[in-house]
């Protein structure tokens, strides 16, 4: 089974995991990283400052990145 990390990264400051997991394919991978930051988002959402960036990665074994969810704070005005 495929083997697969998490990088997470604000601002100028960013860490991938060391140990990796195992998922079946890309499908069950993405399951998982929507989950994981599903379990993140309300923690990072009240600290977040406008204009900052929140990012979490999935990093396949070569720690390639395969998918990525990005939290803005943004004013449109």
């Amino acid at each position: 089974m495929p083997l697969y990390f998490f990088r997470i990264s604000q601002g100028r400051y960013a860490g991938a995991s060391d140990q990796p997991f195992e998922l079946e394919d890309r499908e069950a991978a993405w399951v998982e990283m929507k989950a994981v930051c599903a379990n993140l988002l309300g923690g990072i959402s009240r600290g977040l400052k406008l204009g900052a960036e929140w990012r979490m990665e999935l990093l396949d074994e070569s720690k390639k990145p395969v998918f990525c969810i990005r939290l803005l704070g943004e004013s449109l005005e």
